[in-house]
């Protein structure tokens, strides 16, 4: 399988100005599949450990299916809403032992050898694709400011100092089932770039700002950058930060 493109992917991590770190961040390369790799963005909710506990187990559930993952025989959407639900459940299950309740986001995408892409999101987690500079899609959360957005009651500048903006919908860990929002990208080419963040990240930039940003520096520059620049939006006020950013560059 020849594909006209190289792939160049970084992640970033910063507690902000918490005391301490509930996302969780990671991007896996498969172990026998050359071009097939998972990036996944984690925010927990629930006390200092809980929340912790619940982007770990996250990780944990993703790194454990992809792992057994097969590009040429196995759906990627299955894999993806099995992340989801398996995630969840021991999210839920870890709650009976613990006091906190322990809740998460979760924002994943998987890159096939053949050049296709699937999403998966549940929460305020997003995930962005850019070409060119310029924004394609992005996934909508699962939030109430957001349903007020969709409404029309309130502009997407607005939802970002709405009092209610923190209210989830949908993530993973509670009593409801969360929500399974799948979105396929057919093929990717060269000039694409995919970023995950947490709303730690998002929430101080336009998607004109990050889409050029991405498209200047390199995944590792981009990523130190954002959060160097996030950072000081936040005015000692900030959330903690996690993205990966994946970039589709010439070959040569």
């Amino acid at each position: 399988m020849s594909k006209g493109y190289r792939i160049q992917a970084s992640t970033g991590i910063h507690k902000g100005d918490r005391d301490y770190q509930q996302d969780q961040v990671c991007l896996l390369h498969h172990p026998r599949h050359s071009g097939c790799l998972l990036a996944v963005v984690a925010d927990g909710m629930g006390g200092r450990s809980g929340g912790r506990k619940a982007s770990d187990q996250v990780m944990l559930t993703a790194r454990q299916l992809f792992e057994r993952y097969d590009p040429d025989s196995d759906d990627s959407a299955a894999l993806l809403r099995q992340i989801v639900e398996e995630s969840h459940l021991v999210i839920k299950l870890t709650a009976v032992s613990a006091e906190q309740e322990p809740h998460s986001t979760i924002a994943a995408f998987l890159v096939n050898p053949a050049g296709d892409s699937h999403w998966v999101h549940a929460g305020d987690s997003r995930i962005y694709h850019f070409r060119h500079g310029k924004m394609v899609f992005r996934t909508m959360d699962h939030s109430y400011v957001q349903t007020l957005v969709n409404q029309g009651e309130i502009s997407e500048e607005e939802a970002l100092d709405h009092p209610h903006s923190n209210i989830l919908m949908g993530c993973l860990g509670t009593d409801n089932d969360p929500p399974v929002d799948i979105h396929v990208v057919s093929q990717l080419v060269t000039g694409d770039a995919i970023v995950a963040c947490s709303d730690g990240v998002w929430h101080y930039f336009t998607p004109e700002e990050l889409s050029s940003t991405v498209a200047m520096l390199s995944p590792r520059e981009a990523c130190e950058f954002l959060i160097q620049k996030a950072r000081s939006r936040s005015k000692g006020m900030g959330d903690n930060l996690s993205l990966v950013i994946v970039k589709l560059d010439p070959l040569g």
